[in-house]
């Protein structure tokens, strides 16, 4: 397997953090979220980022490679450029700046465009600690002109197309060894060296700014040690590299690949097979936004159409989308069948165990054994999200003690103030906490 085919791995979830959020529905300029542009992993210059203080000039990866005597480090840094797209029309003997210019039923607007780049750092060798590799470049600037013609063939506007020019650095350092687990800690650092004044505001200095910034590590010889599932002997190694802004996870099958981003996902993510292509948000289901872009109007999918080339991709595809594809994005249920049983049952069901019964169980909390029926207070933990917060100090009724595949026990309530807990509940939808987050209500008598 060659590097290129390394790189090639994780390119399908690398594209997708690359454009995440690009452009968003309804996919058209006029829209408010599409006129204040934000993407993940932006790195501004250095003097706007210390002035402004809300958005970062560097970030730094770091992880674990498990090396052996043939390894060889490959880095590839990946972002884009703003590309400012301006309309002007044909007047008198020279063009003039419009917001829009409607040719033959068509309207051109104006804006940001992505411009890929990338940026590879030497191979290096990982035997030696202290080993570092430094490239510093430059994307120069620019402007390109397209003539708009109409249907006879007459020039009657153009685009104009211009780039400000970038500087940047991403240094890879082989930091140290541990000899307890024999890896080595990689730190991969990417900078924005652009020299822009601090007092451009932010539609000016997101020109000089390197977008959907992400890395990629990648060895033919030897592997990556996953961060958030270290082997023992590795585990304090792992808890050793912090990254800030940046973060890495494994790639692929073989853990060859690391693909370091701006958002966090998990070890060995992937593109659902079922997506048929990009909608540049990906924390979004397809089918809700195949069936938002159905809703569109005719002349807001033209508009949507002359936003930008990769959303009119989106409208045309969508109009296109078959009932079978559609369908497809619905999601499904795939029953798994025991080896031993020799029928159909989803794991999670608990006739896949004969012991578990969630209706019946029971767990104890201190000196309190509860089961279904049990009044309860919610008491989450800090590991708790905010929608659980909010239920702080709320009376619960149990619904059943559950067990996961891991053998954890949670116990699954209704709110007792909810007026959905009925319609919920006939639904089979519970809120699930750990025993130590639920306090039984010992002067109900609801517990056994």
């Amino acid at each position: 397997m060659t590097v290129d085919d390394l790189f090639e791995t994780a390119r399908s979830v690398a594209d997708a953090v690359l454009y995440e959020g690009y452009v968003l529905y309804p996919y058209r300029a006029s829209s408010r979220k599409n006129q204040v542009r934000f993407q993940w992993g932006v790195l501004m210059p250095r003097l706007y980022s210390e002035a402004d203080g809300s958005e970062r000039w560097n970030n730094t990866t770091a992880c674990l490679l498990q090396p052996d005597e043939n390894s060889i480090l490959h880095v590839r840094l990946r972002f884009l450029q703003t590309q400012r797209r301006q309309v002007e029309r044909v007047s008198g003997s020279g063009f003039e700046g419009v917001a829009q210019l409607e040719v033959d039923g068509l309207a051109h607007l104006g804006w940001d465009e992505a411009v890929e780049h990338v940026i590879d750092l030497p191979p290096m060798a990982v035997d030696t600690t202290g080993t570092e590799q430094v490239r510093n470049f430059v994307i120069t600037g620019g402007s390109d002109i397209e003539q708009i013609v109409d249907s006879s063939g007459k020039v009657v506007g153009r685009f104009v197309r211009t780039r400000q020019p970038l500087q940047g650095r991403v240094v890879a350092t082989v930091a140290d060894r541990d000899r307890a687990s024999g890896t080595v800690r990689v730190l991969v650092s990417v900078a924005n060296t652009s020299d822009a004044r601090s007092s451009d505001g932010r539609g000016d200095a997101i020109c000089h700014g390197l977008v959907g910034v992400h890395t990629i590590l990648a060895v033919r010889s030897g592997k990556f040690v996953s961060l958030l599932d270290p082997p023992a002997v590795a585990a304090s190694a792992a808890a050793r590299c912090r990254s800030d802004g940046s973060y890495p996870v494994l790639v692929g099958n073989d853990d060859k690949v690391v693909l370091s981003s701006p958002i966090i996902l998990y070890d060995h993510p992937e593109v659902a097979e079922r997506s048929p292509g990009d909608l540049y948000d990906s924390l979004e289901i397809d089918e809700i936004l195949a069936l938002r872009v159905m809703t569109l109007t005719e002349d807001e999918k033209a508009e949507a159409r002359a936003t930008d080339p990769r959303a009119a991709s989106i409208i045309d595809r969508c109009d296109a989308m078959s009932p079978d594809t559609l369908g497809s994005l619905h999601g499904e249920m795939r029953p798994v069948t025991p080896p031993d049983e020799g029928r159909d049952v989803p794991w999670w069901d608990p006739a896949v165990d004969s012991e578990v019964d969630p209706w019946s169980d029971s767990v104890w909390i201190g000196p309190v054994e509860i089961r279904q029926g049990a009044a309860v207070r919610l008491r989450p933990g800090q590991r708790s999200d905010a929608q659980d917060m909010f239920l702080d100090g709320q009376a619960a009724t149990v619904a059943g003690v559950f067990k996961d595949v891991d053998g954890e026990t949670h116990v699954a309530v209704t709110l007792d103030d909810d007026p959905a807990t009925v319609e919920l509940a006939w639904q089979g939808r519970f809120l699930f906490f750990r025993p130590d987050e639920v306090e039984p209500l010992l002067d109900l008598g609801s517990f056994s």
